[in-house]
């Protein structure tokens, strides 16, 4: 189960920058230690170090699988996450794995087979080449599936363990394919070898078949159903010629189906209807008709497992960014009476090899990631796991709202609004000003959820900072149309979002508007450096984290076997109507409109967004006078995951704050 990454500079990038008129800043303060790299960070006070302490040591835990009566959960106990197997509710966390790297993912051997242990996925420093192995819990010896050079992904098992399938980019390093092992001989073999980026989704009961699912982009995939022994290929149709998927699994009856899609829907007519969001539906091939379960629910529907004993379906529901579950009487369809749930996350489902039971991983923005088991005959939910909050009060954390701000444009004559989730701090003297943070993520078809953010609540009851989390258009979660509004030459209609964000803030009465920050990563990073060419007069420093500073030069130096999939929602560079687009709206072109504070964080592994981007921007804006802080990790890739490369960060992020936007701490 998934647990919820030295190029040279581009010299026609820089080329086409306008003329530098600045005196260059001074030469950067550089300070190496260790694994990371510093330019220009003050050594980081140690009282700040202290007040950090207890918010850099809450951990979470994450449901990874059944294993008997026993769960599998992922989390962290010295630098990285790990697996742990637990036995009973709040019992003890036995560590299996101890690797320097984090595990990225696990799947447990499926109950009906003889099999005891897990298969996980392990890269090196961040750099998303995972290779995938087994654990054996008898043994407790581990064994490397993988070719340990390609990058591998999406481990599943055969309903009884004959047979392990997964995602490899080993034929050629480009394209992602389906690949078929024998698990008692371990032999393997190419089974999707048609090009592009293929997920195996769903074995038959018997083995015999493998719903496989080709993905394009976010707006774009292609289901079928490949004959695991033959290689016969069978691509099912798709209404309307083009649609997005989430999920596709055989029903108990193994030739029926269940799927998440946004298809269009039919009457009984045949006429179709367009879908906004993504619905949960039921096929059966010998009717031909296709039964929408949530026809009412105006939301997407996100996940969906159904129970070993073919008795019960689950799936949630993302609505206005709170998820929501529900279960499913199987072949009825009735609704399951449920408990009563916390407002939060729920994610990473999975029924008892019984199925009596459902875990789920629930998240809030008073409790960090834990695992509880929902009793299904009793409707009554039971913790598994407890994790630390660094000896903080719970009761003190702050919970965001959910507020809209009107932007630029209109939707059927009415001004349309963008939804943000605010961390407001309490207990604010009246009369003062907040300042404020904005938190944009990536994606860019991303969405900021209402969970558990440390960041969030040392910021809001620490330094009495409030944060906003804008969930700008091109996000998930809002339909079909919100998610398209920003593709290709419309990339800048977000960052007019941002701007509209700033117009609300000023409008806040206790809201400081002259100390805004902005934050961001991957694409979010982008949204930082576009929001400081754009708004440096509004906008008094900014933080980087693995973004994008140039179309152009990312797409040419991403690895090779994300470029198409980053064409179909960016653009495509080879065009020249595209490329001059890319020239236009490229904050590297554009870094002597960056005169905001700025802070720019990176891994040398990243895969994605390679360190190149974080290099140049940060030359160009010293270029212009301004100083840059930077900071580069050797051993990370897309994102931060090691602790302690996590706690410098993070103090590093707070103490530019303090000297950039609150001032005078």
């Amino acid at each position: 189960m998934p647990l919820h990454r030295s190029l040279a500079l581009s010299i026609l990038a820089l080329a086409s920058m306008p003329a530098l008129s600045a005196t260059p800043a001074a030469a950067p303060a550089r300070e190496h230690v260790g694994n990371r790299t510093s330019e220009n960070i003050p050594a980081i006070p140690p009282a700040l170090v202290d007040q950090l302490n207890r918010y850099q040591n809450t951990r979470g835990a994450v449901f990874a699988g059944w294993s008997g009566s026993c769960m599998l959960v992922s989390t962290r106990f010295a630098e990285t996450a790990q697996a742990h197997r637990v036995c009973q509710p709040l019992g003890m966390r036995e560590q299996l794995t101890f690797y320097p790297e984090p595990l990225a993912e696990i799947e447990t051997a499926p109950a009906a087979s003889k099999l005891d242990g897990f298969v996980f996925g392990k890269d090196v420093g961040g750099n998303e080449f995972w290779q995938l192995h087994w654990f054996d819990l008898k043994t407790r010896n581990t064994t490397l599936l993988s070719d340990g050079k390609a990058r591998n992904q999406g481990p599943l098992f055969a309903h009884d363990g004959s047979r392990f399938a997964w995602s490899s980019t080993a034929r050629n390093g480009k394209d992602t394919d389906l690949w078929v092992m024998d698990f008692a001989t371990k032999k393997s073999r190419a089974l999707v070898t048609e090009g592009g980026q293929w997920n195996a989704m769903d074995f038959s009961p018997d083995g015999k078949r493998l719903l496989v699912m080709k993905y394009v982009s976010a707006a774009e995939a292609y289901p079928g159903v490949v004959d695991v022994d033959s290689g016969k290929l069978e691509m099912f149709p798709v209404d309307g010629g083009k649609a997005s998927f989430k999920a596709f699994k055989f029903a108990p009856d193994g030739k029926s189906v269940y799927f998440i899609s946004n298809e269009p829907v039919h009457t009984d007519e045949g006429v179709g209807t367009a879908q906004e969001f993504h619905s949960l539906r039921f096929h059966n091939p010998a009717s031909g008709k296709v039964e929408v379960l949530t026809a009412n629910t105006p939301w997407d529907v996100e996940d969906l497992e159904i129970a070993d004993d073919g008795r019960h379906l689950a799936y949630t529901t993302n609505e206005d960014g709170i998820y929501k579950l529900h279960v499913l009487a199987l072949p009825s369809h009735k609704p399951v009476k449920l408990p009563e749930l916390p407002i939060g996350l729920v994610v990473n489902l999975g029924f008892s090899p019984d199925g009596k039971r459902l875990a789920v991983t629930m998240n809030s923005a008073a409790s960090p990631n834990d695992v509880h088991v929902i009793d299904l005959g009793k409707a009554s939910i039971t913790r598994w796991t407890q994790s630390e909050v660094g000896g903080l009060d719970p009761a003190k954390f702050v919970a965001p709202t959910l507020v809209h701000y009107q932007t630029f444009d209109t939707v059927d004559g009415k001004p349309r609004m963008i939804p943000a989730f605010y961390y407001r701090p309490a207990n604010v003297p009246a009369g003062k000003r907040i300042p404020v943070v904005i938190n944009i993520h990536g994606g860019p078809e991303g969405q900021s959820l209402p969970t558990f953010n440390p960041t969030a609540q040392f910021l809001a009851n620490e330094l009495g900072v409030a944060m906003l989390l804008p969930n700008v258009r091109g996000s998930e979660g809002y339909g079909k149309t919100y998610l398209d509004l920003d593709n290709a030459d419309k990339r800048e209609d977000s960052v007019k979002d941002i701007g509209a964000l700033l117009d609300w803030v000023g409008q806040q009465p206790e809201l400081d508007a002259q100390r805004v920050g902005v934050f961001g990563g991957s694409y979010g990073g982008y949204m930082v450096l576009s929001s400081l060419m754009h708004y440096s007069d509004r906008i008094k420093a900014g933080i980087d984290v693995v973004g994008i500073s140039h179309f152009g030069t990312f797409l040419k130096n991403t690895e090779s076997y994300r470029r198409d999939l980053r064409r179909a929602e960016y653009g495509d560079e080879r065009d020249p109507k595209m490329a001059q687009v890319f020239e236009q709206i490229s904050p590297l072109n554009h870094a002597d409109r960056i005169r905001s504070k700025l802070f720019v964080a990176q891994g040398k592994n990243d895969p994605r967004v390679p360190y190149s981007e974080a290099e140049q921007i940060v030359k160009a804006v010293r270029g212009n006078g301004q100083p840059v802080w930077y900071l580069l990790f050797d051993d990370e890739g897309h994102g931060f995951r090691k602790k302690s490369n996590v706690d410098y960060f993070g103090a590093a992020s707070i103490l530019f704050w303090q000297q950039n936007l609150i001032g005078g701490q």
